[in-house]
């Protein structure tokens, strides 16, 4: 496509979306557990020490005191008593093993855990966790893990040599840990009120869903306490049932106006409805061309080439800069940022000259929306 056509072709594109996109969109609605969590309702963070046997020669070296130690208390819990001096061997390792324990867990739920390595153990693979006691913050047993871990990947050596995949020195034990103590969340307060977090805070929204939850119930029994809360009276019923009834209410939540771009993939993501003001953009077609050649000469002498020569690198640099005698000046109406990228596609744009006009236009104060740039 001629360059001299660009402003037909985006003119053109632009006035065909205008009109459409100029009536009031419908209010999209979606449920109100998608649109965040009860206050008191989150994940607890469990962590553990332990040992991994049964590696094959990849285990920590005979210089962790930590793992000798370990692998010492370890076989003394179990009758054998053994020094740590007189255990030199690279089967095991001293891992750190973590988990998360579900806002609500029963006696015997099963959860899945990860290990790592502390050591300077090579790999992993084919090891077993032995029985490992996960604590919380408080520094309550929780769970006990143990079992055969997955790695997903290996380090052998062998004479200088290295064949590596992945990252080793973790693994995951699927179900690995049994829960021992069982946790239930505390979703109401002393005065019989729920409080509802909101995952993006912003005003509009939280009196939006205080007000779907008065009219859903009939009642005047959620306020927003803030951009991010929403406090529910319970009226000291059946809490499961409450939270059940009220959880997919409908709520329209509000947008806020948003352009993320991704420079290094050269995507751009906004709101069907982020508007553009009247802008005029022109953009010029200026390419400069660096091309480098390098060689790299043998010395040579008389007879054959000199063992001990250096390499003589030469560098040539060639620079070209050429000016399109086409410059591109378009005028785009009142528009969103939807229609604009449209129109600039069906022009056949690059996505990262699209992302440019974009910058440029929000520095020119048109666009009326946060640029976010990843």
């Amino acid at each position: 496509m001629r360059r001299a056509q660009f402003a037909r072709v985006v003119a053109v594109s632009l006035l065909a979306f205008v009109a459409p996109c100029s009536a009031t969109a419908p209010a999209e609605t979606v449920r109100l557990k998608d649109l965040g969590r009860f206050l008191g309702w989150r994940d607890n963070a469990l962590i553990g020490y332990g040992i991994v046997t049964g590696l094959a020669g990849s285990g920590d070296s005979p210089r962790s005191v930590a793992t000798r130690q370990a692998l010492s208390n370890a076989l003394s819990r179990l009758g054998a008593s053994v020094a740590p001096d007189d255990l030199q061997s690279r089967n095991v390792a001293a891992v750190v093993v973590t988990a998360t324990l579900p806002p609500a867990a029963s006696i015997g739920d099963r959860i899945d855990v990860t290990v790592t390595s502390v050591g300077d153990a090579r790999s992993l693979a084919g090891g077993t966790l032995l029985m490992t006691p996960l604590l919380g913050p408080d520094h309550r047993d929780y769970a006990l893990a143990q079992g055969a871990l997955v790695a997903g990947g290996y380090n052998f050596r062998d004479n200088a040599n290295l064949r590596q995949k992945n990252y080793p020195a973790s693994g995951v034990v699927t179900d690995g840990a049994t829960v021992e103590t069982p946790v239930d969340a505390n979703l109401v307060n002393k005065d019989g009120q729920l409080t509802f977090v909101l995952q993006d805070p912003d005003f509009t929204t939280a009196q939006r869903v205080a007000d779907s939850l008065n009219q859903a119930l009939s009642a005047n029994v959620a306020r927003a306490k803030s951009a991010e809360a929403i406090v529910i009276d319970t009226g000291g019923g059946d809490v499961n049932r409450f939270i059940a009834s009220i959880e997919n209410v409908s709520v329209s939540p509000d947008q806020i106006a948003r352009v993320v771009i991704n420079e290094r993939s050269g995507t751009v993501v906004a709101g069907g409805l982020v508007k553009i003001s009247s802008v005029v953009v022109a953009q010029g077609d200026i390419k400069v061309s660096i091309s480098v050649d390098n060689q790299a000469p043998q010395p040579y002498l008389y007879g054959g080439y000199t063992p001990k020569g250096r390499d003589l690198i030469a560098t040539n640099t060639k620079l070209e800069v050429s000016d399109a005698s086409d410059d591109v000046v378009a005028r785009f109406p009142n528009t969103t940022v939807a229609d604009l990228v449209r129109g600039l596609a069906r022009a056949r744009v690059a996505t990262r000259d699209m992302i440019a006009i974009l910058q440029a236009i929000k520095a020119a104060g048109a666009l009326h929306a946060q640029i976010v740039v990843q």
